[in-house]
């Protein structure tokens, strides 16, 4: 039995194909499936356990227990009610072997982002867990021994404003009575920065990170893609606003959107630094299956596959004709990830971040911090390749002394930020490696669509900075 999203479908095929190549009957879930259930098939899958499995699993146990040895079981447009959805089998984890756990307290996200596939899947109206649910789920981890950080793993965790703060209010008291075990972290929209209130309650319940897509810092292009919650306010301003009420953004950015003006990686760049984001995240745009975006592609017949599932991931060129010559975008994508990431460059952004972040304990009592032979491996990794072995060594030293003397409870996110540099440092290569060989491995029908880019009026490169 497999489940996995669109950015493992190739790990995903290739396990299939070894099963069944072992005579194993093979069922398959989650929403790369639900998404494109003929590749899968294709594959060889016996089953197909697609939407959502409080109302398809069960269909699927009802028809092994027939006897039945295949099988494609739909919701039929039915959306489960998640107030009825059991708690997660934790026990059945060897929880030494992960640095996070998950919980998930809503499924939806109000937004229309013409490139996100989350409103497909599981519609515009949030559907959330009890407040009792959710607390449930964080007992059974406290009670397996579970000390480390756990990721609320919505889409967009403040979709509902009406239930989540109750919820919030709940998991601060249950944080409080146990001296705060798990830091949280999780995904949500922008629009956060606009209710000081929501952000004091995420940071009473021990929130202490939140990613946020901010795709872009050109106007025009967060209205062309439907982004219209990113526009109300200046945007760095807002970021700013999180980082006061004491958390860490981490944010997305896409290169490729129709009509972008050259030069978006120095736009990113600059938005970047001018916000003090320590880690963000630059993919090249794809149109992911069933969006928005790919049904006006497929209508502009710019889709370069439309038979299957291109690969998809942060190391691949557009799976369509973009408005821009596919190379200048791959080269955009390449410097910017290399900047983002440059040692000199970063140490100075973290240094800027922690000394803007706001950290007021979340409540009386001492914050219990899991610290084991891992993290003590992980640190000692962190100060010998910053602090002895990299020319940026006196930078480092420097940057870390200062926050020690002026912000020193930002010093343990100091240290978070350094343990993510190291694969983020090392990534970069890996895009620029990926990129520059999927470039040259372009057949010549690829090449030659790639460059029929469909003729657009010019955008302008508006900067919310």
């Amino acid at each position: 039995m497999l489940s996995g999203m669109i950015v493992q479908h190739q790990q995903m095929i290739e396990l299939i194909r070894e099963a069944k190549s072992r005579g194993k009957p093979v069922a398959v879930g989650g929403p790369y499936v639900t998404s494109v259930p003929e590749d899968a098939q294709a594959a060889g899958a016996d089953f197909l356990v697609l939407d959502e499995g409080e109302i398809t699993i069960p269909l699927f146990l009802e028809a092994l227990a027939r006897g039945e040895t295949s099988g494609t079981f739909h919701a039929g447009g039915e959306k489960p009610d998640v107030t009825q959805s059991p708690i997660p089998r934790y026990d059945l984890l060897e929880l030494r072997d992960y640095a996070t756990m998950s919980v998930q307290f809503s499924r939806g996200c109000p937004f229309l982002c013409e490139f996100c596939d989350i409103i497909i899947l599981y519609g515009r109206r949030p559907r959330t867990k009890t407040p009792e649910q959710v607390l449930a789920e964080m007992q059974t981890l406290h009670d397996l021994g579970w000390r480390r950080p756990v990721f609320m793993v919505d889409d967009n965790f403040i979709g509902n404003l009406r239930t989540v703060k109750p919820l919030l209010r709940a998991m601060a008291t249950w944080q409080r009575e146990r001296f705060y075990p798990f830091a949280f972290n999780t995904e949500a929209s922008v629009n956060l920065a606009d209710d000081p209130d929501l952000m004091a309650l995420m940071r009473l319940a021990h929130f202490t990170a939140v990613f946020i897509g901010i795709e872009t810092p050109d106007v025009d292009s967060l209205l062309l893609t439907k982004k219209g919650q990113n526009l109300r306010r200046p945007l760095i301003e807002r970021i700013k606003s999180i980082h006061r009420a004491g958390m860490r953004v981490n944010a997305g950015f896409i290169i490729g959107f129709d009509g972008e003006q050259p030069g978006a990686d120095r736009r990113i760049l600059a938005f970047v630094e001018a916000a003090a984001i320590p880690q963000a995240l630059v993919n090249l745009l794809q149109a992911v299956p069933q969006t928005h975006l790919t049904q006006r592609l497929r209508w502009e017949e710019r889709l370069i596959e439309t038979g299957g599932t291109k690969k998809m991931s942060d190391t691949c060129l557009p799976n369509f004709v973009p408005t821009r010559p596919v190379r200048e975008l791959a080269a955009e994508h390449i410097n910017v990830t290399q900047q983002l990431y440059e040692p000199a460059r970063f140490i100075r952004r973290v240094h800027r971040h922690c000394l803007e972040l706001t950290l007021p304990q979340p409540g009386k009592g001492k914050v219990k911090r899991n610290v084991g032979c891992a993290e003590l491996r992980g640190l000692m990794v962190v100060l010998w390749r910053n602090g002895v072995k990299r020319p940026t060594r006196g930078l480092f030293w420097s940057c870390f002394t200062d926050v020690l003397r002026k912000n020193r409870q930002a010093i343990f996110p100091f240290l978070q930020y350094f343990f993510q540099f190291e694969h983020f440092h090392k990534f970069r290569d890996v895009i620029r490696d990926d990129i520059t060989a999927e470039l040259a491995a372009l057949s010549e029908a690829d090449r030659e669509r790639y460059h029929r880019a469909p003729e657009t009026a010019p955008m302008k490169a508006a900067v919310t900075l």
